[in-house]
């Protein structure tokens, strides 16, 4: 893929992100994800790709736009896979809370997992600790492992978890071990990624969110040098059947990064549409509005924070509403 498609990505995740962000706090989680998918397919009606979405909002009859198989692009060269999330944090948008963003992966075709919308345990670190997780080991050895690779102690280390439920008894280990928990209500892709981010005070994401979320954090992950590992997590046999029919046969597969994201030419693209440990929200002023994005490449591990700001009254006097 060309480099000059990353800049591209990220004019589409700030359209998702801007149109989107005027419902935070506003208590209508439709309203916002329903702006951010329509805003995210007008951008990427300009952007020169043959590009087909391999996870979206859903299958064709559960979503109107952007479900899987759907194309988007202008129909040119190059042919890319494309995994999206035009807000990954609905509730976290209608409620004004922390870490929602508008998320783009890009790979060549066959470079993204093929994944339906159900359950996934992961574990994610940074390059230093990178080979040392194992979603199939305990909690306590995880963490054993993690402080090892970082050459620190447990209690020294900060683990990413969705605050649900169903994390009682990991929570409840985590602690036992003295290691310290940041808890989030939603967006783990942010919670995966802040974990290849250089100071920012996390060290490991772990327990049971969405697969088409791990997929996403995976391609950040890769550009970054970062780790994870996965399985997925069936509620009944109409799961399992929908896993088999995108053609993963085995139902106990171990998924490593190779696996969830494959070849080394991948880009991910993010916008922040509320403040969060990865970006800044969106700032609205007279006149227009300040998004705060970032975008990555795995060729270079190129990573390029951008702020931007956007003169909205000056482009709709020019091209419309």
């Amino acid at each position: 893929m060309e480099r000059n498609l990353a800049l591209e990505f990220v004019r589409v995740t700030e359209a998702a992100a801007l149109a989107s962000s005027r419902w935070m706090g506003r208590g209508n989680e439709k309203a916002a994800d329903q702006a951010a998918i329509e805003a995210m397919r007008r951008a990427f009606n300009f952007v020169e790709i043959d590009g087909t979405v391999v996870i979206g909002e859903g299958e064709r009859d559960e979503a109107p736009m952007l479900y899987r198989g759907e194309k988007v692009g202008t129909g040119s060269s190059p042919a890319i896979d494309i995994a999206l999330d035009p807000l990954e944090g609905t509730a976290i948008t209608a409620h004004g809370g922390y870490n929602a963003l508008s998320v783009i992966a890009a790979a060549g075709q066959g470079g993204l997992l093929r994944i339906p919308n159900i359950y996934m345990e992961k574990i994610a670190a940074g390059p230093r600790a990178k080979g040392a997780i194992d979603v199939q080991a305990s909690p306590t050895e995880n963490l054993k492992a993690v402080a090892r690779a970082l050459d620190c102690a447990i209690e020294d280390l900060t683990i990413v978890i969705l605050d649900r439920p169903r994390h009682e008894a990991l929570i409840k280990e985590v602690r036992a071990n003295g290691a310290r928990i940041r808890l989030i209500p939603d967006g783990d892709v942010s919670g995966a990624i802040v974990t290849a981010i250089e100071g920012s005070g996390v060290d490991m994401l772990m327990g049971i969110g969405g697969a088409p979320e791990g997929v996403l954090a995976a391609a950040a992950l890769k550009c970054l040098g970062g780790d994870m590992q996965a399985r997925l997590v069936f509620r009944n046999e109409e799961e399992i059947e929908r896993t088999r029919k995108l053609g993963l046969e085995d139902t106990q597969q171990i998924f490593k990064m190779e696996d969830l994201v494959r070849g080394e030419d991948v880009m991910f693209a993010a916008t922040g549409v509320t403040d969060g440990d990865l970006l800044k929200g969106v700032r609205f002023f007279k006149g227009g509005a300040e998004t705060h994005s970032v975008v990555m490449r795995s060729p270079t591990r190129t990573i390029r924070f951008i702020r931007a700001i956007h003169q909205i009254d000056t482009i709709r006097a020019k091209v419309g509403p």
